[in-house]
C-alpha cells in the first residue's frame, strides 16, 4: 500500500471501512487499552475530537492488547467501556495487533511513515499516536506519554 487512504480497517462492530472514508480530514490515529495507565487519555481525546471535528478533524481508536495484556476485552466489552467510562464519540476500531507479524497493515505503515526514538519502527505502549494531515501524509508520532491536549496545537496547524 503507498497511500493511507488505500487501507481498510474493521470498526468495532465488525464492519469494514475504508479510510478513504476520512480523505480531506486531519486524522489522529492512536492505539489504545482500558486497563492502561495512560487510559484517561480517552478523555483528552474525546475533548479535542470535540473542538475540532467540524473544522475536519477525526480521531482513529484502534485498541490493542499487545502491551501488558491491558486490552483482554472483546471489542463489544471495549465499546462498553469506552461509554461508561469516558462517553466517546469518536470511531472505534476493531481490536487489533500493532507490532509482529500479525500487525494491521495500516500500523505498518503509520511505523513506516513515522519511525520512533532512533529510527525504531516498533511502537513501544499503548497511546502512540499518529497525526495525519488532510493529504493522507503521516506527520508526526506522539509517544504514550504525550497527553491529547499538548497535540492541539499540532492540530491547529493542520485545520
Amino acid at each position: 500500500m503507498s497511500n493511507l487512504y488505500d487501507f481498510t480497517v474493521t470498526n468495532n462492530k465488525g464492519e469494514s471501512v475504508p479510510l478513504l472514508n476520512y480523505q480531506n480530514k486531519v486524522l489522529l490515529i492512536v492505539n489504545t487499552a482500558s486497563a492502561c495507565g495512560f487510559t484517561p487519555q480517552y478523555a483528552g481525546l474525546e475533548d479535542i475530537y470535540k473542538q475540532y471535528k467540524e473544522q475536519g478533524f477525526a480521531v482513529l481508536a484502534f485498541p490493542c492488547n499487545q502491551f501488558g495484556q491491558q486490552e483482554k476485552a472483546s471489542n463489544e466489552e471495549i465499546k462498553g467501556f469506552c461509554d461508561l467510562n469516558f462517553n466517546i464519540s469518536f470511531d472505534l476500531f476493531a481490536k487489533v495487533d500493532v507490532n509482529g507479524e500479525h500487525a494491521e497493515p495500516l500500523f505498518d505503515y503509520l511505523t513506516e511513515q513515522a519511525k520512533g526514538i532512533l529510527g525504531s519502527k516498533k511502537i513501544k505502549w499503548n497511546f502512540t499516536k499518529f497525526l495525519v494531515n488532510r493529504e493522507g501524509k503521516v506527520i508526526k508520532r506522539y509517544a504514550s506519554i504525550d497527553k491529547p491536549e499538548k497535540i492541539a496545537a499540532d492540530i491547529e496547524k493542520l485545520l
